[in-house]
């Protein structure tokens, strides 16, 4: 790639993504990889996994600060939690069956997730987030078993 196209690429790519990827793509399947941003093009590939598994994230606090909810306060339970957690369930299983490999990471994922599950959980009960276990209690075939409901 020439310096000139390189720079307009870079100048395209902060000024207009979405310009900039159509661009890209034409380029690509023009079979024109000379002229693409290759340096920029890698980025939002690397970019787009590192979504997904935000996503799956994402998804894992939401189901175990409902889970821990449920669990540490029983009085409230309801409608919308259920709804809630299965929901997450439906949901977090559906993105792993389109990205197979975020199996590999679901120790680290739900390590991460529970963290933040415990300051959510904290924050929205006012419990203590020494009243939740530091770790993740429940294995995560466990937690995602529809017929599991923490009590």
């Amino acid at each position: 790639m020439s310096a000139k196209t390189a720079l307009a690429n870079v100048s395209l790519y902060e000024a207009d993504t979405y310009a900039w990827s159509m661009q890209q793509a034409a380029l690509l399947r023009a079979g024109r990889l000379s002229e693409a941003d290759i340096e920029n093009i890698a980025e939002e590939i690397e970019s787009v996994g590192k979504s997904e598994k935000r996503e799956l994230e994402s998804r894992l606090i939401v189901l175990l600060m409902h889970l821990l909810k449920w669990q540490f306060q029983p009085e409230r339970r309801g409608g919308s939690w259920r709804a809630t957690i299965d929901t997450q369930r439906v949901q977090a299983t559906k993105h792993l069956s389109e990205n197979p490999s975020l199996v590999a990471t679901l120790g680290e994922t739900t390590a991460y997730a529970y963290r933040i599950a415990i300051i959510e959980a904290s924050g929205q009960t006012g419990l203590r987030r020494k009243t939740f276990p530091q770790t993740c209690p429940w294995a995560f075939a466990q937690f995602m078993d529809a017929d599991f409901w923490p009590d």
